[in-house]
């Protein structure tokens, strides 16, 4: 074996199957060399079982703990050639109900010949022991075993990995050869991760056109995709769609103009897309996304105007609250709150200090004494958790809530819908601002009429990372009742994070003078002092400060790269935090080692990641992992080739090693994955070289600090922050729907 770094090739027999993750076809397997040598061979194929014959193509790596390895970038499967292989192919558990015993009795009758004669029943039913209803199941069963390897090899010449030609496959099966090879760019609606440049390379290996309809209607499909995914807008202008488009199928436009043009006629008049006219020009989106903002308008008319009425008179109420607790309320939640009873659908923004939390819990009270039942939510789990832990009631994800599952399919289903209605009078939602349409469209759809919405969030923080932004929307369309709250409360005044984050917001400067208890400055005018400075105030300066660890201190960062991004910092920090040693196991995903004990979070939301938590006198089950929760990671085996993440709500996942893609170090993350969170202790890199200078972003992250936040950057990059107060316009259609909506009523 050439232990020098090199591509080398293995041919060989399996002998055995160490592990598989079938979903993604991760698999570690043992094989005997045609030269007898017995080698670990790890990498991504199509099932395999003892017996079968592959060739790998990979790099001998040493494992600290299982020694020299074969990772493979390659493996093709061969079919068995001998007797004691095929027996050992046929009886492994790949075709349902063939055992040893059956195997060899077919053997002895058909000999080398036995995988020919698979695909006949008659000829199996021929072999004692096997009636013609079990040979026609074994030969069902080969043949789509058959058609899978054949749909895996057809796949991977196209140049599609062994991960993504699984996932083609388990979405058209058998079809799989017939539909690529017609139209493989019906993959980039179909297959989510295969965007259109993959789609392309496949099509030209295939002898498609440059000009030919199915490449057209794909790239207008991405461009309309990319956009929603990467800017969160619901459509685009039918211009700039046309010069979006001709750029991704980089063809003269002399050439192709009219042709797209053609296309798009023709996915309107199919319905595919829609054409909808604005003030601003012609906007064209998926029929799709079409829906579920036609949905979100029509629903929320219809709980705004058919709440069912309520008998109380909300000052008496109010002012029996203040009693009971002994507090009294400002004039402007009073009002908030009076608001809320009176309209179907209500809205409370308001800023870090203006008494939101005061306000939901008083409505919480009152609707309790009136034997209402009340559903507290939020977009994710650490938005939930702070919901609780501010409020004293319980409160969960949006997606707990409407009881999701993930069927065989992977498509992800919702106990409760508008066939299910969830069995409450009063929804109340916190976070408002990170709720994309997708999943304000299952929640509205899921509340029968009557039900009483309240909608709690902060107008000026970053919007969602998904589609819309339905916060800014609703209120822009005026048909809701909106409790605006200004005013800050006497214990916040006294909070430089709360004063400054006003200050911010209203295009003033904070206080950069040190003199607050919780607000503080460091002028740094690079990215490497920048860098430096973040480590010195981690390590060294504010765990002395504050009497607390390192890892109690969150960084934040407008950005990935660069020398004061987090990927940077991630890695410095890592080697600070949690150093490699002996009794530390770890592995390298990409670029990135993770290994036990590193502070990770999720990137992407995974319906299918099965948890539990271990209670005192039960173990609580279920599924579904979100973006943006954060946990530790407790524990690498590398004898299942997973890892096991312990995150801050208990919830303890065990993840394959190729998962890891869906997981991010967190010694420093985004701004916008902090959405949702409250640290006690934040230190903000605001380095200059970021394009994206916004007020909103700045004032974001400082609002997520709850006891201190520490700017580290330069005085012009955070009056430049301030200055912009141009937050990039969405492209959503659901004020002008809502306009219609309510005109119609």
């Amino acid at each position: 074996m050439k232990k020098d770094g090199s591509l080398d090739t293995f041919i060989g027999e399996v002998i055995g199957v160490i592990y598989r993750n079938d979903e993604t076809g991760y698999t570690v397997m043992k094989i005997r060399t045609t030269e007898g040598l017995r080698i670990t061979v790890v990498g991504t194929c199509i099932p395999v079982s003892e017996g079968h014959q592959i060739k790998a193509i990979g790099v001998v790596r040493n494992n600290k703990t299982y020694g020299d390895q074969v990772v493979a970038e390659d493996i093709c499967i061969l079919p068995p050639s001998k007797l004691d292989g095929i027996k050992k192919f046929l009886s492994s558990g790949l075709i349902k109900g063939l055992g040893p015993t059956t195997a060899e009795a077919i053997i002895d009758v058909y000999g080398l010949d036995t995988l020919s004669i698979m695909e006949y029943p008659i000829k199996l039913a021929k072999v004692r022991g096997i009636s013609l209803t079990k040979a026609m199941n074994f030969a069902r069963e080969y043949m789509n075993l058959k058609k899978l390897q054949d749909t895996m090899m057809f796949l991977q010449e196209l140049g599609i990995s062994v991960n993504m030609s699984l996932r083609i496959y388990n979405h058209y099966f058998e079809n799989s050869i017939e539909i690529v090879r017609k139209n493989p760019y019906k993959l980039v609606d179909d297959i989510e991760g295969i965007g259109f440049a993959t789609a392309d390379r496949i099509g030209q290996n295939l002898g498609i056109e440059k000009d030919s309809e199915f490449r057209i209607e794909a790239a207008i499909s991405y461009c309309l995709k990319k956009s929603a995914n990467m800017s969160g807008n619901a459509f685009l202008f039918e211009n700039d769609l046309y010069r979006e488009t001709l750029d991704v199928l980089s063809v003269n436009s002399e050439d192709i103009g009219e042709k797209i043009r053609d296309v798009l006629g023709d996915m309107i008049l199919l319905g595919t897309v829609i054409r909808y006219e604005t003030k601003m020009g012609a906007a064209i989106m998926h029929k799709s996304i079409y829906n579920v903002e036609k949905k979100i308008a029509s629903k929320l008319a219809d709980l705004r105007d058919r709440a069912r009425l309520i008998n109380i008179d909300p000052t008496e109420a109010i002012s029996l609250y203040e009693a009971r607790n002994k507090i009294k309320l400002h004039e402007k939640q009073v009002e908030a709150i009076e608001d809320t009873f009176e309209h179907g659908v209500h809205i409370i923004t308001g800023g870090p200090g203006t008494g939101k939390t005061t306000i939901i819990k008083c409505i919480i009270s009152i609707f309790a004494d009136l034997g209402l039942d009340v559903a507290l939510c939020a977009p994710t789990g650490r938005a939930a958790k702070r919901m609780s832990q501010a409020t004293g009631s319980d409160a969960s994800t949006i997606h707990r809530l409407l009881g999701y599952s993930v069927d065989a399919g992977g498509t992800m289903r919702f106990v409760y819908n508008e066939n299910r209605p969830l069995p409450y009078d009063v929804v109340i939602v916190d976070e408002v601002s990170m709720l994309d349409e997708p999943i304000m469209y299952h929640l509205i759809s899921a509340l029968e009429d009557g039900t009483r919405l309240v909608l709690v969030g902060d107008k000026d923080q970053l919007p969602s990372v998904g589609i819309g932004c339905v916060l800014h929307d609703l209120i822009e369309s005026g048909f809701f009742g909106v409790s605006f709250l200004t005013h800050i409360y006497r214990q916040a005044e006294t909070s430089g994070i709360v004063v400054n984050a006003h200050r911010i917001n209203n295009g003033l400067m904070p206080s950069l003078d040190n003199k607050s208890p919780d607000f503080f400055y460091d002028e740094k005018n690079n990215s490497v002092d920048i860098a430096n400075t973040v480590m010195d105030l981690v390590l060294n300066r504010l765990p002395t400060f504050l009497d607390c660890t390192p890892r109690d201190i969150n960084v934040l960062c407008p950005m990935k790269r660069g020398t004061a991004g987090i990927t940077a910092l991630n890695a410095r920090l890592q080697k600070a935090l949690n150093p490699y040693s002996k009794e530390k196991k770890e592995f390298k995903h990409g670029e990135v080692i993770y290994r036990e004990g590193d502070k990770v979070m999720q990137i992407v939301n995974d319906y299918e990641m099965t948890w539990f938590v271990t209670h005192e006198h039960y173990v609580e089950n279920g599924c579904g992992v979100f973006n943006g929760d954060v946990g530790i990671i407790e524990k690498v085996n590398y004898a299942t080739n997973e890892f096991t993440i312990h995150f801050d709500d208990d919830k303890i996942s065990n993840y394959s090693f190729s998962q890891a893609d869906e997981i991010t170090l967190a010694y420093a993350v985004t701004i916008h994955k902090s959405q949702g969170s409250e640290f006690d202790n934040v230190v903000l890199a605001l380095d200059a070289s970021y394009l994206m200078q916004t007020r909103n972003l700045l004032y974001t992250g400082v609002t997520r600090a709850k006891n201190i936040v520490v700017l580290v950057g330069a005085i012009p990059t955070i009056q430049k922050m301030i200055a912009n107060n141009e937050t990039l316009k969405r492209n959503s259609l659901l004020t002008q729907l809502l306009i219609e909506e309510f005109g119609n009523l």
